[in-house]
């Protein structure tokens, strides 16, 4: 059984994301969306509650489940029997530290990274913009999946007061 892990933030998940994981989900027999549990970083939704959106939004996609890790990630992928990290790419700059990471997680443990394009209707996304168009009002519906939009506006306008 080939298995592949999406790690990632997600905070939140948009919709570049689920392409991502829609799309590895036709390749791999088993898809694991790995959350990042990182304390230094301030975050606007727990692991916890990124767990539980993603996986109602995953929920159609019957190879895919959710998790969280902290930690190296080749690590995790070894505990797992996890063999490939399948990562999106939206732009030239993603690819030059995807590529050093990808590189380093070879050596350390023989873990392969498939990169996958990002459809260019996503490629502009990532979760610190959603985050911020939110945070002043903009509209974010055609961004992230409409499960996670009543979530993040509610959350970004407590942020704002």
């Amino acid at each position: 059984m080939k298995k592949a892990v999406c790690p990632g933030s997600f905070d939140p998940i948009t919709n570049g994301h689920l392409d991502i994981i829609s799309r590895a989900s036709k390749i791999f027999d088993e898809v694991t969306v790995a959350v990042l549990v990182n304390q230094t970083k301030s975050s606007l939704f727990t692991v916890d509650e990124r767990i539980t959106m993603i996986s109602e939004v995953c929920q159609n996609f019957k190879n895919v489940k959710v998790d969280s890790w902290s930690g190296l990630l080749v690590d995790y992928c070894q505990a797992k029997n996890i063999s490939i990290i399948a990562k999106g790419l939206r732009a030239v700059s993603d690819f030059d530290y995807e590529l050093q990471m990808s590189q380093i997680n070879y050596q350390l443990k023989g873990i392969e990274t498939l990169f996958m394009s990002t459809a260019p209707n996503h490629s502009f996304l990532s979760s610190s913009v959603i985050k911020e168009i939110a945070s002043y009002g903009g509209d974010v519906s055609s961004y992230v999946p409409k499960q996670i939009l009543p979530a993040l506006t509610e959350r970004v306008s407590k942020k704002v007061k």
